[in-house]
């Protein structure tokens, strides 16, 4: 990352705070330019870090004094926010500059914390004083809750992400929809008890929002995106401590980067009291929350002041390689129940196999599962591959995940109307098995 360029939706319409976030972009730019020199001076990144908390303390004094003015409503709580990112946010990352020699990774976490963290401010905070934000829930009675907190986050997604949502389920058990990353952070409330609350991001989806955040084409998840999006993730839960006061969101104690498949030990241990999944435009996202007294364990490092930087790289490399382990995905549909069999016994070596006898179901596995291909069969009763074809094309949040025919037809007039829907390809069922395994194989190859 290189720039970051100013955004009218950063803009709350008054004319000196605009101004100043302005100004912020700015120096963070200057700092990112320097950060890549090679031949950069350490006394300049110190005097330039120097420069952009002045500004920033001086911004904090000028916005909270016009709050003031106004008689805006959650003011304590806005300078609650300053204050802990100026006393105790920006002094950690100093002092981890400082112990790293102000190295470029060190610079690069300092500025991708910031980033995340004044960005999301803007985005949620700062649009609050000014009223364009979401109005808060207050009081809702218990059987409320969980639809309250659907409309919150579809709320959320759309101003800080600048997407819409749509929950596909209400019961998240940690389904693998492709390549994901965790945040997990643990709260404590007045009363003590204490929240686990995991935001589970697609790949894909988190690759859009940082770049179109940034004015920058990431092409895959970095040191960057993933301190960019720690900062977002807080933002995101403060807004939901606010707007639902069930969720008692007090002190942040621990925070946390799961892989897939911690995060799927973590649903065996504690099963969640809430976990929802939606989807976007470009990529599925999960919110769950496990209400714990005390924390059974910890599956995984804390992630602190002084291991941030070595927890985030550690993470990559740990999530690489399960990545690497990770077998591909074939959902097969097939209303014989010896097909399946079948194709279970063929595949399931080599890939991860999901099964289902109606297109119907089908259609519900598809979006809560992803998977990277389909094995369709082309004659079923009811609704047959054709319709079903047409139901996944016709749903854009499933629309891409490509599709092959299975038939048991052969001849020339039949062949042409399954080519004729555009699949990924078809397979005949009488094949010989090794022919098949090939055709898949191949298709994965040539995926990759």
């Amino acid at each position: 990352m290189s720039h970051i360029a100013w955004n009218d939706s950063y803009d709350i319409g008054v004319d000196f705070i605009d101004k100043e976030h302005q100004v912020l972009f700015s120096t963070m730019n200057k700092l990112m330019s320097l950060s890549e020199r090679e031949e950069k001076n350490e006394h300049v990144c110190r005097e330039g870090i120097k420069y952009l908390k002045g500004h920033t303390d001086k911004h904090f004094e000028h916005e909270e004094e016009y709050m003031q003015s106004i008689g805006y409503s959650d003011y304590e709580i806005h300078k609650r926010l300053h204050d802990d990112f100026r006393f105790k946010t920006i002094p950690a990352l100093e002092e981890e500059m400082e112990s790293a020699q102000y190295s470029p990774d060190s610079i690069r976490h300092f500025l991708g914390v910031c980033v995340g963290w004044v960005i999301s401010h803007t985005l949620t905070e700062d649009q609050a004083i000014v009223g364009k934000t979401g109005s808060k829930w207050g009081d809702i009675p218990k059987e409320e809750e969980k639809e309250a907190l659907e409309t919150t986050i579809i709320q959320l997604v759309q101003e800080m992400f600048q997407l819409k949502a749509k929950m596909i389920s209400g019961q998240y058990a940690g389904e693998d929809f492709g390549k994901v990353f965790c945040c997990r952070m643990v709260y404590s409330g007045e009363k003590k008890e204490r929240w686990q609350i995991t935001l589970v991001f697609e790949d894909r989806l988190l690759l859009k929002v940082i770049s179109n955040i940034l004015n920058t084409e990431y092409p895959k998840v970095d040191d960057m995106v993933l301190n960019v999006t720690r900062y977002l993730s807080r933002q995101f839960l403060e807004q939901i401590r606010e707007r639902i006061p069930a969720f008692d969101l007090m002190t942040l104690e621990d925070e946390s980067l799961l892989t897939h498949e911690q995060l799927l030990k973590a649903f065996e241990r504690e099963h969640p009291s809430c976990s929802l999944l939606f989807s976007t435009e470009v990529g599925y996202f999960a919110f769950s929350a496990v209400s714990a007294e005390p924390l059974s364990g910890k599956i995984v490092s804390e992630i602190n002041h002084q291991n941030a930087m070595n927890a985030v790289r550690d993470y990559l490399v740990k999530e690489n390689k399960e990545q690497e382990k990770r077998k591909f995905k074939i959902l097969v549909v097939d209303d014989s129940e010896f097909i399946l069999g079948r194709l279970r016994q063929l595949l399931s070596d080599k890939y991860d196999i999901l099964e289902s006898n109606s297109s119907i179901s089908a259609i519900k596995m598809i979006a809560l599962n992803r998977p990277d291909l389909v094995l369709l069969d082309y004659e079923m009763p009811i609704c047959d591959g054709k319709q079903a074809l047409e139901m996944i094309r016709s749903d854009k949040d499933i629309a891409d995940i490509p599709v092959m025919f299975l038939t048991g037809r052969g001849d020339r007039e039949s062949v042409k109307n399954v080519k004729a829907l555009k699949p990924e390809g078809y397979l005949l069922k009488t094949m010989p098995e090794d022919f098949i395994l090939k055709t898949v194989d191949d298709f994965f190859a040539n995926k990759k």
